[in-house]
């Protein structure tokens, strides 16, 4: 049993030693790596996500609790290599949020959120060039990332040097001339490469297009993910009452439903 006198977070970390011993730990937990477990942290971090966006609190203090539980999980790993543990983790993020507050801890003068993120970034750009004796614009975008963010993100850091479009109906015509080129790669019959590749530019573009816009693109495809969902729901509803499913109805049937589910959103 765990001790459960022990202050919250230290009967975490007694737990986590208690799955990680040797003797008479979990059998699974044990064979976990710091590689085996970072797919985990991913899907905890979009669990935690979801239950924002669902407005539930309660599922957002489990979720998060799940997402803690992987970064004393890492902790672990960390103190068993002999490189960190618990406290050096917390030690170094205390750190760097004093070293990026300056205005806040000490005597730095910035007066609204819009001067704090260039501060911020200036800051971190500063801490990069430490790392490397000539460190580029667009270093320390993790690879990791998922690709709209890394889209969003590697534009982000351009722009703040000049590569960037004027304004979003510049974007605009450059969605259009990557549509014309996907167009005329499937009209050519191209290679499958060379239309992934420019299927990426199109995406690429439709993500400066959301930056501009100051739109979040995961968010915005999150989004446009669950209105898919409720609605073809919705037609698979109105077709099971009359025992049928949509394997069984007409893409002509389904698109009429589509759009009777469309409206009654709007309603």
């Amino acid at each position: 049993m765990a001790d459960t006198s022990l202050p919250a977070i230290d009967r975490l970390l007694s737990i986590m030693d208690r799955l990680r011993d040797p003797k008479g730990g979990c059998p699974w937990d044990l064979e976990q790596s710091f590689k085996t477990i970072a797919p985990h942290t991913i899907e905890e971090a979009y669990e935690v996500v979801e239950a924002i966006e669902s407005g539930d609190r309660a599922a957002l203090k489990d979720e998060l609790g799940d997402l803690l539980f992987q970064v004393v999980f890492y902790a672990r790993l960390g103190k068993e290599e002999g490189c960190f543990d618990f406290a050096a983790i917390a030690e170094a993020i205390s750190e760097k949020m004093l070293r990026r507050h300056p205005h806040v801890f000490a005597d730095a003068d910035i007066r609204d959120a819009a001067s704090q993120t260039v501060a911020w970034e200036a800051t971190k750009a500063a801490e990069r060039a430490k790392k490397s004796e000539n460190p580029g614009v667009l270093d320390g975008v993790s690879t990791a990332l998922p690709a709209s963010t890394r889209a969003l993100k590697l534009q982000a850091r351009a722009a703040r040097v000049g590569f960037d479009w004027p304004d979003a109906s510049q974007v605009l015509d450059k969605i259009e001339e990557e549509i014309g080129e996907v167009r005329h790669e499937i009209v050519t019959n191209a290679p499958h490469d060379r239309l992934e590749d420019e299927m990426g530019d199109l995406l690429f573009a439709c993500v400066n297009l959301a930056r501009k816009l100051k739109i979040d693109p995961e968010t915005a495809l999150r989004r446009g993910n669950a209105k898919f969902e409720r609605r073809f729901r919705s037609i698979e509803a109105d077709l099971a009452t009359d025992g049928r499913t949509p394997a069984q109805s007409g893409l002509e049937e389904m698109e009429a439903l589509w759009v009777k589910a469309k409206q009654a959103e709007k309603q």
